[in-house]
């Protein structure tokens, strides 16, 4: 398997076509799986904000005056007010802002992004990442499998990894379970989150900050002849951690 970064691909703006973009730049065979960055994709559907847009509510200034008093430094409720307008759960309202986004996505800060966006002072997750996916590779001459992909991250990890946030033209994950082991025994739980390991994987090669390449072609990568799905999202019935979560409060000590 090899993995591509799209070069030379320009500053990208609202109303620009990402597909057209790629292949001018590379010649994708049929079966490369194409990861776009959501930063791009925000910025291609006019996703930026000011933050003079959000006035702060009640709620938002209340959420912004015990962060800034756990972490001994003022905190904008306009951008609380952000974060709860793009939100449909608070999970943690501190020692941060933990979310689930309006497509299912469980995050910081409702993923919003305060770097790499121009002149604007916010960069807003693309509202349907999947449907956004699905336009990209609709405008592809092969119709290429497309994950849109952020960086996240993770529950008893230190940093960030990719993640896919949406997706199009593959199955989600693949399912081992009925399989067996090298000792014959049964799989009974195994099932493959195939589009977070492919945005882990391009990650790597687009890096991160300013040298960052917004596009990885993933190529030679095969499904395989395993059955696939397309659950990603926990759902909140067997997710044991978000339950807890909803009866937990932050009890630790103000910064002083």
């Amino acid at each position: 398997m090899q993995l591509i970064a799209v070069p030379d691909l320009p500053e990208i703006g609202a109303g620009d076509d990402l597909a057209e973009l790629v292949e001018a730049r590379i010649d994708l065979d049929p079966d490369d799986v194409v990861c776009v960055a959501s930063t791009v994709v925000s910025k291609a559907e006019g996703r930026d904000a000011s933050l003079s847009s959000f006035p702060a509510g009640p709620r938002a200034r209340e959420i912004a005056d015990r962060l800034a008093e756990i972490h001994g430094e003022e905190k904008d409720p306009r951008f609380a007010q952000v974060v709860l307008e793009e939100s449909v759960e608070l999970l943690m309202e501190a020692p941060f802002l933990l979310t689930e986004t309006r497509f299912g996505h469980v995050c910081v800060n409702a993923g919003i992004d305060r770097s790499n966006t121009g002149e604007a002072d916010l960069l807003l997750l693309p509202r349907a990442p999947s449907e956004s996916a699905g336009r990209i590779r609709d405008g592809l001459e092969h119709r290429n499998p497309v994950v849109v992909t952020d960086t996240c991250g993770r529950p008893f990890r230190h940093g960030q990894r990719g993640v896919a946030l949406g997706w199009a033209g593959m199955p989600a994950s693949r399912d081992w379970r009925g399989e067996r082991d090298r000792e014959g025994r049964e799989l009974g739980v195994t099932v493959e989150n195939v589009i977070d390991e492919l945005a882990a994987a391009a990650n790597l090669v687009a890096g991160e900050g300013a040298g960052g390449t917004p596009v990885v072609v993933v190529r030679g990568f095969e499904f395989g002849e395993l059955e696939g799905s397309d659950e990603h999202f926990r759902a909140v019935e067997t997710d044991f951690v978000r339950q807890a979560l909803r009866g937990w409060s932050y009890e630790g000590e103000v910064a002083r």
